[in-house]
């Protein structure tokens, strides 16, 4: 082989490298595409809840519901018991004071079977133990505790009346009549809920009280006498015979009245052979 043929054999080598480097510098490379992104599919949207009523503690038949007996528990739609008293202002007001109709365990839901409400027919009949009777007295805002009695309260019955005897001064006083009496409704319209009546912040005009026949009549004589009020007893106190108290007078709570009024105090009599006097303590 010449030398020119190698020559040339070399050149077309040179040529043909070359030639593949100018294509790869003007074709641009091409490059691996990203993996596709993995879009996640978004969370379930959480279903909508609703709030029931369900027994705070055991309640027993013929208890009167007090807002301590009953709380609120929120779970899905679709977990609502059957016949559950849904939460609400309205509800609330109606269950506080109803009665209870059955055994109710602790966190069990309260059924519109389970309580009877006040407003419905035959409540107030259903709610007097054997022997009791209702009598309605008038209250205020003073004498009905601002408002702050509910059904289902023990409470003392307090009679102040006023005189004026023809050899004595004014003379006020003010007994206890009644002991821990249960009261089974306040005011028609508060027992059967005031939201409904639209009467916001009203104060109750009557306080129905369950008592004996007994006390039913002391009650009417009563209300003819002077003012009566209700006072309200701790759910700690123990139950305590109906006594009578023997009562306060002005005199025994206000000096300043007892000597407007000519009250004295304790005399004795003194005794001297066969003169007798009197001395009086101021």
């Amino acid at each position: 082989m010449s030398l020119r043929v190698v020559m040339i054999a070399l050149l077309l080598l040179v040529a043909s490298a070359l030639g593949v480097i100018a294509y790869q510098i003007a074709v641009p490379r091409t490059t691996t595409p990203p993996p596709p992104k993995v879009v996640e599919a978004p969370p379930p949207a959480p279903k909508p809840t609703v709030s029931y009523l369900v027994a705070a503690r055991p309640l027993s038949p013929g208890t009167l519901m007090r807002s301590e007996d009953f709380t609120v528990r929120t779970v899905p739609e679709d977990e609502v018991p059957q016949d559950a008293i849904m939460d609400s202002p309205n509800a609330r007001i109606e269950v506080r004071g109803g009665l209870v109709r059955r055994v109710i365990t602790t966190g069990a839901p309260l059924r519109t079977a389970d309580v009877t409400r006040s407003r419905e027919r035959g409540f107030l009949s259903a709610v007097l133990r054997p022997g009791t009777r209702a009598v309605s007295i008038g209250v205020d805002q003073v004498s009905g505790v601002a408002g702050l009695i509910w059904p289902g309260d023990q409470v003392d019955v307090i009679l102040t009346q006023e005189f004026a005897p023809v050899d004595k001064g004014r003379i006020v006083t003010s007994e206890t009549i009644l002991t821990d009496v249960r009261v089974i409704a306040v005011d028609q319209d508060i027992a059967q809920g005031a939201a409904s009546s639209g009467a916001a912040g009203k104060v109750a005009a009557t306080g129905t009280l369950e008592v004996s026949s007994d006390q039913a009549e002391k009650l009417a004589v009563s209300g003819r006498l002077g003012r009566l009020s209700l006072a309200v007893r701790s759910l700690a106190d123990p139950n305590q015979p109906i006594t009578v108290t023997g009562g306060v007078s002005g005199a025994d709570v206000s000096d300043a009245f007892a000597k407007a009024n000519g009250a004295a105090g304790p005399k004795i009599q003194v005794i001297e052979g066969d003169h007798r006097s009197e001395v009086r303590f101021k």
